[in-house]
């Protein structure tokens, strides 16, 4: 773990970085891409713009929950929805797990919000994530022990590594070499039309790992990565994750990664340094999780479904004296509309404005409703806390 030069490896040694056109492999991947962009597209356009945008704060700490969850570390959502809230625990350990989830949030907001502008699968975009990240963690996840020594290092938020490192059976390149790989890797896959990038996803993902470009936090970033790119060349709007499906799949997903540090096989096995039928495989894989997950979420959203589950809640709370009554009127309109403007309420409901304020506040301090201002209209919210009752299946229930 000594600290190294460069020593002048060839960035062929990561080919190859694409499924070729050639490839034996590339037209069932290619029908696995068209059928990913129709899904995704079809998800996005059935949603009401109210709808997609309180979906894409659940489906942030759902991402967020199941990458941390890749790591090792349990942070359920409803903790992260209560982080978001600056309500940690008392427990330490908790605390930083706490904090941990919050950061990851954080950079995925900005994400959401256009932050990397196109540079997902650039080194600056990548030591961006991977700064802000960092940056926002607690002390302790700022440290990282090396397996051999039990040396402490420090980790410096968005600094490419200085030190040589061995994941599983793979030894990354030299760090001296990262800069070079990392431009190669850019050249590659920041150009890409929309077809060959949605076949790429699988790839930079992998390719990156391999990279190994910082001494911790690789796996987030190259899945906030993945989700940035998805994002931009998908236009998904944050309302799928395919970190729930790679969390499910976890084993398949960490076999098919150290399949593909493999050396070709063969003379059917592509024509670079890696093992083409390895790429593919995961590539497969990948597609086929995304489409898994946006099948899921559309399931689950179904307009009919997600009704009847939100308005049975509203019905059983009004019962249990727990809400006011005809507060499932405000949610079966603003269901259906995707926001509802103040002053449209009272006449909803057929009462004064003022017992329509009283319904509007009590809907709000259960977290259901949700707006920019006491001016503007309402919208509905997905809180981690009723997940279980509204989006069942989102993410397992929180062990008291």
């Amino acid at each position: 773990m000594s600290t190294a030069l460069d020593r002048g490896e060839s960035t062929c040694l990561m080919e190859p970085l694409l499924i070729g056109e050639t490839s034996r492999h590339r037209a069932p991947l290619t029908d696995l891409a068209v059928d990913l962009a129709a899904r995704s597209a079809g998800l996005r356009r059935s949603l009401p713009k109210g709808i997609s945008t309180a979906l894409a704060d659940l489906v942030r700490a759902m991402n967020c929950y199941y990458s941390n969850l890749i790591e090792g570390h349990d942070t359920h959502p409803v903790d992260i929805e209560r982080a978001l809230k600056n309500d940690y625990s008392n427990d330490a350990r908790k605390r930083e797990l706490q904090l941990e989830a919050k950061a990851h949030i954080t950079v995925q907001r900005w994400i959401d919000g256009g932050g990397l502008g196109g540079r997902a699968a650039t080194a600056d975009g990548m030591r961006e994530v991977h700064r802000r990240f960092g940056e926002l963690l607690p002390e302790e996840f700022l440290w990282v022990e090396d397996p051999e020594t039990g040396e402490r290092l420090k980790l410096i938020p968005g600094e490419l590594r200085r030190r040589d490192v061995k994941v599983g059976q793979h030894v990354a390149i030299s760090p001296g070499a990262i800069v070079r790989f990392l431009a190669h890797f850019e050249r590659t896959y920041s150009q890409l039309g929309k077809a060959d990038a949605i076949l790429a996803l699988a790839a930079a993902h992998h390719r990156l790992l391999w990279i190994h470009p910082f001494l911790d936090g690789n796996g987030r970033v190259a899945r906030l990565m993945s989700h940035a790119m998805l994002l931009e060349i998908l236009d998904t709007g944050g309302i799928w994750s395919v970190a729930r499906g790679l969390a499910r799949n976890v084993a398949a997903y960490k076999s098919h990664l150290a399949n593909c540090d493999l050396p070709r096989r063969n003379d059917l096995d592509g024509r670079g340094t890696l093992s083409e039928e390895a790429l593919a495989g995961f590539t497969r894989f990948f597609l086929e999780t995304c489409i898994d997950q946006v099948s899921f979420m559309e399931g689950l959203i179904q307009p009919d479904r997600l009704r009847a589950r939100i308005l049975l809640w509203a019905d059983e709370e009004t019962r249990l004296g727990a809400l006011p009554p005809r507060a499932g009127n405000i949610l079966e309109a603003v269901l259906y509309r995707g926001e509802l403007p103040r002053r449209d309420v009272a006449g909803l409901l057929g009462t004064t404005a003022r017992h329509a304020r009283r319904i509007v506040a009590a809907l709000s301090d259960r977290g259901v409703l949700v707006s920019e201002g006491p001016r503007a209209p309402l919208r509905l919210a997905f809180p981690a806390v009723l997940a279980s009752r509204w989006m069942p299946g989102l993410f397992p229930e929180r062990v008291a």
